[in-house]
């Protein structure tokens, strides 16, 4: 394997979402990356479907949410709660350089596999858990869902129409973003605890929470509470802000309008034929525009409603205001851009034939990404993980049949 981390040995102990996100990053950095799984089962996401990807023969096997988010690693199983198991575990960490678990608080630690329990095995290991509410505080002990905390966390109540209209009241998003930002957290600290440990020498445990990772992505939400003490509220798909920055309807669907400064609202209102509004008083500056948004809103809505996407996205382009469509799953793909931007990407697999996962958003002009390994099939190295421990094919095998991998 090739990549900026090269050499680095991960020990993957996690499932679902925040640990395998955090931990495919690392894989396409160049890490190699042991996944860990259970014998038999293997991570949980391998059963959430449908959909389900068939094999090369039409076999439907593991479902497509797995995909996301473990390509580049290597599988092996292994009970370690068997003293066989928990044997080969300790030679692993006492080569391995990082490792990601994602066990409710507590949970590793019956097994004599925490952090101060490996930290005796190999000083230099970066450990990493990812929890639902972290390793301190009176929530500690409870499991944390994404969707759970989301809701925690102050995400939906600012996410969502208003209660006062129709299919008002609080909404998720619509992917697992707080599991996803949490896995970019993990990734960012575990980076900076290597850097580190090329200073001290020393490894370190590292406590990542679902919940901590909410609190800080309310980003200008929080802010907007903590400086003025007025609680921010549901606006849609508008912004607490910015004003006009929302959807809009036109002759044929919907665009979304996302005016940043006073001179893109001067632009769009010259192309929409409303030149004059921008020299409004109540709607010439930003901080009017949101006083007065009640007033604005309906006035462009009726302008909006003249023209189809296609035309209001084109004469965007022509006069430099930022509008473009709500695209569906299938035409982000189809976007030229995004295919320019390599976003797609075919990774070639024994058991699959061919895979089209979505690619990392990270260029390297030295160290590029490289998509060579597909998401592993349940155990599909463990022969190979084993063998390079210095174990052989017949104690393999009699771990095997103990169950132990």
């Amino acid at each position: 394997m090739s990549g900026a981390l090269n050499g680095v040995v991960v020990l993957d102990l996690s499932r679902i979402l925040a640990g395998p996100w955090s931990t495919q990053n690392l894989a396409d950095l160049g890490a190699d990356v042991i996944k860990v799984e259970r014998p038999g089962k293997g991570d949980d996401t391998r059963a959430w479907g449908p959909p389900f990807v068939n094999t090369a023969e039409g076999e439907p096997r593991d479902a497509a949410y797995y995909f996301c988010a473990n390509r580049g690693k290597r599988s092996i199983t292994l009970d370690f709660t068997q003293p066989e198991g928990k044997k080969v575990l300790l030679e692993l960490v006492a080569k391995a350089d990082i490792l990601v678990e994602n066990y409710k608080f507590g949970g590793l630690k019956k097994y004599g596999l925490d952090y101060n329990s490996l930290a005796k095995v190999n000083p230099r290991l970066i450990y990493c858990s990812i929890t639902g509410f972290g390793h301190t505080g009176p929530y500690a002990e409870r499991p944390g869902y994404d969707a759970l905390i989301q809701a925690m966390g102050g995400l939906m109540s600012i996410t969502g129409e208003p209660d006062t209209v129709p299919g008002g009241g609080p909404q998720k998003v619509g992917v697992a973003v707080v599991d996803i930002l949490t896995g970019l957290y993990a990734t960012s600290a575990i980076l900076a605890a290597l850097y580190a440990r090329t200073q001290t020498g020393q490894g370190q445990h590292i406590d990542v929470a679902l919940l901590d990772v909410q609190v800080a992505s309310l980003a200008n939400q929080a802010s907007n509470y903590l400086l003025s003490g007025k609680v921010p509220g549901r606006l849609g798909s508008a912004h607490p802000s910015i004003v006009p920055y929302q959807p809009f309807q036109c002759a044929d669907g919907y665009v979304m309008l996302a005016i940043g400064n006073d001179t893109q609202f001067k632009a769009f209102c010259e192309t929409a034929g409303y030149g004059g509004l921008a020299e409004d008083e109540r709607f010439s500056t930003n901080a009017q525009r949101v006083a007065n948004r009640d007033q604005l809103v309906p006035l462009l809505q009726e302008r909006m409603l003249l023209k189809t996407i296609d035309q209001w996205c084109q004469l965007a382009i022509e006069n430099g205001f930022p509008c473009g469509p709500i695209n569906t799953i299938d035409r982000v793909f189809e976007d030229p851009h995004v295919q320019a931007r390599n976003m797609r990407v075919e990774v070639p697999s024994e058991t699959y034939g061919s895979l089209n996962l979505v690619a990392s958003p990270m260029k390297f002009s030295g160290t590029p990404i490289e998509y060579t390994t597909p998401p592993p099939t349940l155990g599909q190295h463990t022969e190979q993980v084993l063998g390079e421990l210095g174990i052989d094919a017949q104690t393999i095998e009699s771990l095997k049949k103990a169950g132990a991998v």
